[in-house]
């Protein structure tokens, strides 16, 4: 034996003793692929003992009396001969020694031959062997016969039967002096048969021995015809017998060793889905395996994976062992693996599919077969998106936060497709976000009310499933924008707009007449209609009260005259307008031609004004943030709308004017770099979005109009090199009080009146700048 590194030779000394049986006078043997007869040569003292046995006085030629054979007579039955050379050619062996001779034949060769044996099929040689002997030359006869049938299968049971009286082999009566079985060409005795659920029997024409299937003396095999996984049960029982005849009083050892196979049976293998869909991984148990099964590879829907492959990819593949011989195959896979399919049937509801066909080899022989098996599971996992809107003086600020599955929807605004190539729009995307930002003038935004200062304009956004269309969140937003609809002007002409509505959907602006329907718009689209006349023209109508008079005139769209007589009488669209004038005024004016002694002077005197700095939610200004809110989280350029006004005042003759205001990183109003808002009483001109003042109104809250300023301005922060320098930012502003009525006090001639080349601006520091 070669040592571990094969540089040299290992010796064992190893001995074995075997005991056998006493030699019969006939011993055959029909082993798993060939026959053999032994027999006992007679000497010349027992010459009449030997039946078969027969002097012959020739001298055979030299040349063919290899090992004392000379030749060989098959008989077929016609009989062939061979020397014994060419016997050996032929597949055959044959020896003789001093005592015994022996014949040995494979089952398929051209001198054999099958015959029918008390139902069994056998296979047989009989042959006459001419062999040199002490006293001359002597021929035996010779016979072997080996059963290749006989298999009955029966409720799970193999029944071997076995020829009582193999007639080849026995011509007069015999008697059976030993009967034995073994397996493997081991003989076992009574109490290992009992155990093992072996039986031994002989009836008139058969010796039966009976083996249950899955005895753990034999085993299972797996094969693969047609790609069907299928076994079969393979036990090698042996029969093991000696007569004696009656009238020679011969003994004849019979012993055969018998392998057989039960017929395939196809195996369903079996699946066992463990799957939790809470735990978000599908688990399946393939089996039952016999061991000679391998699992080569897993084709998943998109891919083939070896078992190495698919465990380096996070899908467990392992191999369970049991006591009884099979195996089993587990599998885990994520539901978040790539090769699972997902899809949705309900809105919030996901469903898994996962797809394994199983990829195995039957060794030694390398036979394939596959098994496809299929799963899914449905768990309720999907958030969905939602959307959020704000407005500000002029356009719709909308929000979508992605859910679960990302950005995988359609948005739709109104009936139309929300696409990048739509002009009026503003997009910004990021990986958990959507922002849109639209005019309210856009085509696609309805407006629901007009009124004489305002127009009430809605956008409504849904999101779409891409493919099943579901409505998975929607936005229906509505908001006041200011608008002068009329316009009065001294010399009497007066301007009008109108607008479409969603109530009346059929309208079309360019239609639209006033009383006098040969009065058309100046200039229409398809939303608006723009009037210019005279109040002494189109049907205007005067009424006097007071010290005013009222010009009246109506925008109309009439009833189609084809519409059915049941339609209603009167325009479907109504919008008045109304211009006041004064009709006489008088003024008075008191004078005095006694000169003033001195010029009066205003007393001077002391007292607390208190000015207050606050930011609104929205545009109403109805809503404001309290202190605690503060930090207040914007995006970028959202609207941020302020509001300064003076507080436990009811002076009507005082107004609060901004005179700047302006944005830090710091809480200290000298720190910089620093962004001016609000100049000089007037917006700064050098911002890309500019500041917008907003008009103050006498309701509920505001008493005095003048004590109060807003201006709104879109949320920005400092830059630097393309990075932010602080997420928060301080806003300030000087405010100055003054009389209103005063003529020498400037400043109150309202809110920015000055030129734009006297006003004075802070200067930034060098390389930072106001991200947009």
């Amino acid at each position: 034996m070669y040592g571990p590194t094969r540089s040299e030779v290992v010796t064992h000394d190893v001995m074995q003793t075997c005991s056998y049986t006493r030699w019969a006078s006939r011993e055959i043997l029909c082993d798993r692929n060939y026959m053999e007869v032994s027999h006992h040569i007679a000497t010349p003292e027992a010459k009449g003992q030997a039946q078969d046995v027969e002097e012959i006085d020739i001298n055979p030629d030299a040349s063919g009396a290899e090992h004392g054979i000379w030749k060989l007579t098959f008989y077929t039955p016609e009989p062939v001969s061979m020397l014994l050379r060419e016997a050996k050619q032929a597949g055959y062996g044959a020896m003789v020694t001093s005592t015994r001779l022996v014949m040995r034949s494979p089952y398929n060769t051209a001198e054999t031959y099958s015959s029918d044996v008390g139902g069994v099929s056998m296979k047989i040689f009989s042959v006459s062997a001419y062999y040199k002997a002490p006293h001359g030359l002597s021929v035996m006869n010779l016979a072997a016969a080996c059963p290749t049938g006989g298999v009955l299968f029966l409720n799970n049971v193999i029944a071997w039967h076995v020829p009582r009286r193999v007639t080849p082999l026995v011509d007069g009566s015999f008697e059976i002096l030993e009967m034995h079985m073994g397996i493997n060409g081991k003989r076992l005795d009574r109490s290992q048969m009992a155990t093992r659920g072996y039986t031994l029997s002989a009836t008139d024409f058969h010796i039966v021995i009976e083996i249950p299937v899955g005895s753990p003396d034999g085993h299972y095999k797996s094969h693969a015809p047609d790609y069907q996984y299928n076994i079969a049960y393979i036990v090698e029982p042996m029969l093991e017998v000696l007569w004696r005849t009656t009238d020679t009083r011969d003994d004849t050892r019979y012993k055969v060793l018998f392998p057989i196979t039960t017929p395939l049976v196809l195996q369903p293998l079996h699946v066992q889905e463990n799957t939790v869909a809470e735990a978000r991984v599908f688990s399946v148990v393939l089996g039952p395996l016999l061991h000679d099964v391998v699992l080569r590879n897993i084709t998943f829907l998109t891919k083939v994976l070896t078992v190495e492959e698919s465990n380096a990819r996070g899908f467990t593949v392992q191999e369970h062992l049991y006591s009884n011989g099979t195996k089993s195959i587990s599998v885990l896979v994520p539901f978040d693996a790539d090769i699972v399919l997902k899809d949705n049937p309900e809105p919030l509801v996901t469903t898994y599919f996962l797809s394994l066909n199983f990829g195995f080899i039957i060794l030694p022989e390398e036979a394939p077969f596959a098994h496809l098996v299929e799963f899914q599971a449905s768990l309720q996992d999907v958030e969905l998106p939602t959307i959020a809107g704000t407005c500000d003086q002029n356009q719709f600020y909308i929000s979508v936060k992605y859910g679960s599955q990302g950005n995988n929807f359609k948005v739709m605004v109104g009936l139309q497709h929300l696409t990048t190539e739509m002009a009026d729009y503003q997009f910004k995307e990021n990986g958990t976000h959507y922002n849109l930002i639209l005019p309210y003038t856009a085509k696609d935004t309805t407006f629901e009310l007009i009124t004489s200062e305002s127009v009430r304009a809605r956008v409504d956004v849904f999101l779409l499933h891409t493919s099943n269309d579901w409505v998975l969140a929607d936005l229906f937003l509505a908001c006041n924008f200011p608008i002068t609809t009329t316009e009065c002007y001294p010399n009497g002409t007066m301007m009008a707009t109108a607008v479409k509505v969603d109530s009346v959907t059929d309208i079309i602006p360019s239609r639209l007449t006033l009383k006098d329907q040969s009065c058309k718009p100046a200039f229409s689209d398809d939303r608006f209609a723009y009037f210019s006349f005279s109040v002494s023209s189109c049907g205007t109508t005067r009424t006097f009260f007071d010290h005013y008079m009222l010009y009246e005139n109506e925008i109309a769209w009439p009833y189609n005259k084809r519409a059915s007589p049941t339609s209603p009488v009167g325009p479907q669209y109504r919008q008045t307008i109304s211009c006041y004038y004064v009709v006489n005024e008088t003024q008075t004016v008191g004078f005095s031609s006694k000169p003033r002694l001195f010029e009066p002077t205003a007393e001077i005197g002391s007292g607390q004004l208190m000015v207050q700095m606050r930011l609104a939610q929205d545009s109403s200004y109805e809503l404001f943030y309290r202190a605690e809110d503060y930090p207040v989280v914007k995006y970028l350029r959202q609207p941020l709308y302020f509001e300064v006004a003076l507080v436990e005042s009811t002076d009507p003759n005082l107004e609060l004017i901004l005179e700047n205001c302006w944005a830090t990183l710091d809480e200290d109003r000298t720190a910089l770099p620093s962004w001016d808002i609000i100049v000089d009483s007037c917006e700064n001109p050098d911002d890309s979005y500019v500041t917008i003042f907003h008009p103050v109104v006498s309701d509920d809250r505001v008493f005095v109009p003048s004590h109060i300023k807003r201006f709104s301005m879109k949320m920005f922060t400092f830059t630097k090199d393309e990075e932010v320098l602080k997420d928060e930012i301080f806003v300030h502003c000087d405010a100055e009080i003054c009389d209103r009525h005063s003529q020498v006090d400037g400043s109150c001639r309202g809110q920015c009146f000055q030129a734009a080349h006297q006003m004075n601006y802070r200067r930034e520091i060098k390389g930072v700048k106001r991200g947009k």
